[in-house]
């Protein structure tokens, strides 16, 4: 099984970028979405951005882990 996962870009060379979630620093390819920028929030999967995000996107995805996160922390169960 494969995750998608959100991350923002912060560098891009050529067709490469380095793509940042939660202090983690990757390389992506972005030979899928060219046209990305500095600071997009995109879904990234298999090492390719797949998926630029809008902010209220990302805002909820964000929340959605922090709440997850929060509970692996704490062992609650929802």
């Amino acid at each position: 099984m494969c995750l998608a996962v959100p991350m923002t870009i912060t560098k891009i060379e050529g067709t490469r970028a380095v793509a940042e979630s939660r202090g983690v620093e990757t390389a992506v390819d972005i030979s899928l979405m060219p046209d990305v920028k500095k600071g997009d929030r995109v879904i990234v999967h298999a090492g390719f951005i797949i998926e630029r995000l809008d902010e209220n996107e990302a805002a909820e995805i964000d929340k959605v882990w922090d709440q997850y996160l929060e509970q692996m922390d704490t062992g609650e169960e929802r």
